[in-house]
């Protein structure tokens, strides 16, 4: 079964060309910069055939409709005709509280989705033209969306409820749903299989470290907490998001500022987190050699980032009572070694047995970073969140 893989971001598409249940890769690419200058397509396919094309690309129906000529084109295609599609996955970003798992996309589905954007305005919206192109492009050709939120539907309710009146909740449906969750569910899973221990009998956390980052409890196979909230920004102390922070705060800020709520809601999503600490950069790489260059901003920054991923991890290791793999993912994760050193330092309380040697240089390949005999594992997992969507993609279409 051949099936594609969409990630649509609001300018961006990511793509995977999938061969299931074998899990082969035969293409992937990114479409970039949709609607904008300088938009392009850039593709390989699995023998490492490439190709970056150039041009006006407005829409996502049109990154769609060029990505799909290139899929079938006679030098660089990987199929020969679309007929060969037999399904789309979508990754869909938030669900609210309708879906608990990946569903098979129907009107009633995509109506849901709509429902959502007001929980997440700025990700469903482009998530949902994907949805829509493919349905005009290839009508016949079944869709499966798979959440971001979903996979922390097993929450319990004095998790996700924040401590507001209760009615705002049953109105608007504020509470915690989490996020990252198809990359949660991926690495603790693989994590496992890594170390060869059973899934259904572990206690896991997963730390998702990139330009967004997320920490999550996963107890027996289940999802019992994670750091995002009702939005991305609620957690860790990310790129250029503030992470955790007082309303109180908030509020005093925009008041002394005074700044609107849109002006607002920018200067803690965009402005803030390792950019605004360290006034350098949101990459890690940058703020690191700032550090290193002497500047104290940028060593504030990087303490700072670590100590809140040190404070979540200690905090869900008595939410899970006690732990047994620590998992490092996402592109800071997988290929920080200096982060995780930060973060692992003093862990042995735990039960953690860090080897810092080895840790050290470590980049974007699966590995074990504690001693034998370490009661606690602690494991570097790559992120792979385009096959949890092709798997849950075909598993909904063979099951009917």
């Amino acid at each position: 079964m051949k099936i594609i893989v969409l990630n649509c971001g609001s300018s961006s598409i990511k793509y995977q060309l999938f061969e299931m249940p074998g899990q082969e890769v035969l293409a992937k690419g990114l479409v970039d910069k949709i609607g904008l200058k300088g938009a392009s397509i850039k593709h390989k396919r699995s023998d490492g055939a490439e190709v970056k094309l150039e041009g006006e690309i407005l829409d996502h129906q049109a990154g769609i409709e060029y990505l799909l000529g290139i899929l079938i084109s006679e030098k660089y295609g990987s199929i020969r005709e679309l007929s060969e599609l037999n399904a789309v996955g979508h990754r869909v970003v938030h669900a609210g509280e309708r879906f608990s798992g990946s569903v098979r996309i129907t009107h009633e589905v995509v109506d849901a989705l709509v429902e959502c954007i007001e929980l997440a305005p700025l990700h469903n919206p482009p998530n949902l033209e994907g949805i829509y192109a493919i349905t005009k492009l290839l009508p016949d050709v079944p869709q499966v969306g798979v959440f971001d939120t979903a996979f922390h539907q097993t929450m319990k309710p004095e998790v996700y409820l924040y401590g507001i009146p209760y009615p705002l909740y049953e109105k608007y449906k504020v509470r915690r749903y989490g996020f990252h969750g198809s990359s949660h569910k991926f690495v603790s899973r693989q994590a496992c299989s890594f170390l060869n221990l059973k899934y259904e009998d572990q206690h896991i956390i997963t730390c998702h470290l990139g330009n967004g980052a997320s920490i999550a409890a996963i107890r027996d196979g289940h999802s019992v907490d994670t750091s995002m909230g009702m939005t991305p920004t609620e957690g860790l102390m990310m790129g250029t998001r503030c992470g955790d922070l007082d309303v109180g705060a908030l509020l005093h800020i925009a008041e002394k500022e005074e700044t609107s709520i849109p002006v607002t809601n920018v200067l803690f999503n965009k402005h803030s987190g390792v950019l605004g600490v360290s006034g350098v950069s949101s990459d890690m790489r940058d703020v690191e050699i700032a550090a290193e260059e002497g500047n104290d901003r940028a060593r504030l920054a990087l303490d700072m980032y670590a100590y809140r991923i040190r404070k979540y991890i200690g905090a869900y290791a008595a939410a899970l009572g006690g732990v047994n793999v620590i998992v490092f993912t996402g592109g800071i994760g997988e290929n920080d070694s200096a982060t995780r050193e930060k973060v692992m330092k003093d862990m042995e309380f735990l039960g953690v047995d860090f080897d810092f040697e080895l840790n050290r240089g470590l980049r974007g390949k699966e590995a074990e970073l504690t001693r034998p005999g370490s009661r606690v594992k602690v494991v570097v997992i790559p992120t792979n969140e385009e096959l949890v969507i092709a798997r849950d993609t075909f598993e909904i279409l063979a099951n009917g």
